[in-house]
């Protein structure tokens, strides 16, 4: 009997949540994504010290060459921003040596809600990648859901920037993406399942299989894709269990840590399709007209757990770039 992760390969593409690139080697996912929580911590692995010193060295003897993209007046400073998004690249380039699809780059938190900057900074990121031999149908840009980004995501998908729209939490960021026509979009289950575990802790044994409050999300938002014909994938993120992955078996894509698809691997248990895109059901709600900013606003607001797993998780990030940028500028 095939194992589960075999099995689900079968009826989902599978994405490997890392910056590892032994583990993807052992897992072979057809993708894979990174953050700045795991380009932190890959950085600070010994094995890959020398992607760190190559970024110090590019961005020290090109940083003229990138003039346009670090408008600020402080050489150094300029420098240092300059290796962040060629060593963020280098993580890439690295695992695309190893995935045969693509993967998923992502934007400085801090520009979650700068629009223009988003943008600069994504075309960077695939000058970047293009100039080091890969194109760009290869990457993902990642950006935070918020309306900015959003918009951000509009303009490059018209340049054929693919972006992955990330920390998606709410009904209204996956329609508003949808309608903006991005590639991907990463629905976060597990830190869904957090905070309904923290705001109701007497239901929280009863979170569990269908019942997952992320998993119930991401189904939601997948079938409302399917029947409308949106193009947008689902890709689920964010797993804190085997059991969420296994009910959204049949998703467009799903990108899972190797700690879980360790435990997949192991399985040789059934996996049944729970997703298709040829039956959605009939209770999928009423496809909602074009979102206004003020509209998208209200809707995103009134899902208080949204609200606070979107601030955190741009918070959060931008904590772990400092930390990344911290340990470069001792370097430099």
């Amino acid at each position: 009997m095939p194992s589960q992760l075999d099995q689900l390969k079968e009826v989902t593409i599978v994405v490997a949540d890392t910056a590892d690139f032994g583990l993807l080697a052992q897992f072979k996912p057809t993708d894979a994504t990174t953050n700045p929580s795991l380009v932190l911590a890959g950085s600070q692995l010994p094995q890959y010290q020398q992607l760190v010193s190559d970024a110090i060295a590019f961005a020290k003897t090109n940083v003229a060459n990138y003039a346009a993209f670090y408008p600020q007046a402080d050489e150094t400073e300029r420098v240092l921003d300059l290796a962040m998004d060629k060593l963020t690249v280098s993580f890439g380039l690295e695992i695309l040596k190893v995935v045969s699809g693509r993967v998923s780059t992502e934007v400085d938190a801090k520009l979650s809600f700068d629009k223009e900057k988003m943008i600069s900074k994504a075309r960077l990121l695939i000058q970047l990648y293009e100039e080091a031999g890969i194109q760009r149908d290869r990457v993902y840009v990642k950006i935070a859901s918020t309306w900015e980004g959003i918009q951000a995501a509009r303009e490059l998908e018209r340049e054929n920037i693919n972006c992955n729209l990330t920390l998606l939490f709410s009904f209204a960021q996956a329609v508003a993406c949808a309608q903006a026509g991005v590639a991907l979009i990463s629905p976060f289950v597990g830190r869904i399942l957090d905070w309904y575990k923290k705001a109701q802790p007497e239901k929280a044994d009863s979170f569990s299989g269908a019942a997952d409050p992320g998993v119930i999300s991401v189904t939601n938002i997948y079938n409302y894709y399917k029947k409308y014909g949106y193009h947008t994938i689902v890709m689920g993120a964010s797993f804190r269990n085997v059991s969420e992955i296994l009910e959204l078996a049949g998703c467009d894509k799903l990108t899972i840590s190797p700690k879980l698809l360790e435990d997949l691997s192991k399985s040789e248990d059934k996996v049944e399709k729970k997703l298709d895109a040829q039956k959605p059901p009939v209770d999928v709600p009423e496809k909602l007209a074009e979102l206004t900013q003020a509209e998208f606003l209200f809707m995103h607001n009134e899902d208080p757990m949204a609200v606070e797993k979107l601030a955190e998780g741009i918070r959060n990030f931008h904590k772990d770039t400092q930390k990344l940028e911290k340990a470069i500028r001792e370097k430099l």
